[in-house]
């Protein structure tokens, strides 16, 4: 079985994915946050650091590219080539309000004509490159009929894969998945599928294959991986007997990787306090804990709060 990680902006970069790799492995798929082309740079330096190999060591990483402009895309996709990336992964799906009324991310999805357009430049740029270019889909922007017209131009095309996230633009990420069209797209898609959206347990994929009648392979996790670090391995069939230590020993690196490369303490903490807003819930820390710890302005009251109270160390 195959796993892909979502790119999760703020969340999965390069020293979540060098932890988690090193903690519990289990990833096919790393999909990096998207970058972002503009006129005068195609990948900035920050990206570059993000995507370089030294910062990737170990990882199937596919960089993915936020645009509705196929001249940026090609230029970002040939910069990446020269860097050592065979694949890339184009954003259909990013629901953000500042993105979306850019026509990009969900926002390209109505325009289907410019989007014909887009895909037959990037895909023959692709070709002539040798690089292969995944889809990272909602079901459309207005209506999920949208995906019904959105899955013949991806049929158009030799997508290598494409990601379907069952949710219209105004769904965000409320709300169960409009599992029907999954179904559709597996009956009618040519390419691929990877299905994505609410795994959060080892029964939630496995409600999903009696539901579709056949197991998802590969899936992409992404807010269920971070909430259950675990998951993975779970759906694996790993023998997860040890969860709490890995736990234990992920935070520990992160939290210090992190520390290695910014300042000050509040800078670091914002990252921690994201993390938690995941791990609450399922680590079982109660309310007032987890007020501490959104409250810690120094390492010292965040550490505090998180080895005597919640590891109770």
């Amino acid at each position: 079985m195959k796993i892909y990680v979502a790119p999760l902006e703020g969340i999965t970069g390069y020293i979540f994915r060098k932890t988690f790799n090193e903690v519990y492995g289990g990833v096919d798929k790393y999909f990096a946050p998207f970058i972002t082309p503009s006129e005068k740079c195609a990948v900035t330096p920050r990206d570059k650091k993000e995507l370089s190999p030294e910062n990737n060591k170990g990882i199937y990483l596919v960089p993915q590219i936020l645009t509705c402009r196929s001249d940026g895309f090609i230029s970002a996709m040939k910069e990446l080539k020269d860097t050592g990336f065979n694949e890339v992964n184009l954003n259909l799906g990013c629901p953000s309000g500042t993105v979306c009324a850019k026509g990009k991310g969900a926002g390209f999805l109505p325009e289907t004509t410019a989007l014909t357009k887009f895909l037959d430049e990037i895909y023959s740029a692709g070709e002539s490159e040798g690089v292969k270019i995944s889809i990272k889909t909602r079901l459309g922007y207005f209506d999920p009929d949208e995906f019904y017209d959105l899955a013949e131009i991806f049929n158009s095309f030799p997508v290598s894969e494409l990601i379907v996230h069952p949710r219209i633009r105004g769904d965000f990420y409320k709300g169960e998945p409009r599992k029907e069209y999954f179904a559709y797209a597996l009956e009618h898609i040519k390419c691929p599928l990877v299905y994505n959206g609410n795994i959060y347990a080892e029964q939630d994929y496995k409600d999903l294959c009696d539901l579709f009648g056949t197991d998802l392979d590969p899936v992409m996790l992404g807010r269920g991986l971070i909430t259950d670090l675990s998951l993975a391995d779970r759906l694996k069939g790993k023998d997860t007997s040890d969860a709490a230590a890995k736990f234990r020993r992920f935070h520990d690196t992160i939290y210090h990787e992190y520390q290695k490369v910014m300042s000050p303490d509040i800078n670091v903490l914002y990252k921690m306090k994201e993390l938690w807003s995941y791990w609450a819930a399922f680590y079982e820390v109660n309310s007032r804990d987890l007020k501490s710890i959104q409250k810690a302005k120094k390492y010292a009251e965040y550490e505090d709060v998180v080895y005597r109270k919640v590891f109770g160390l």
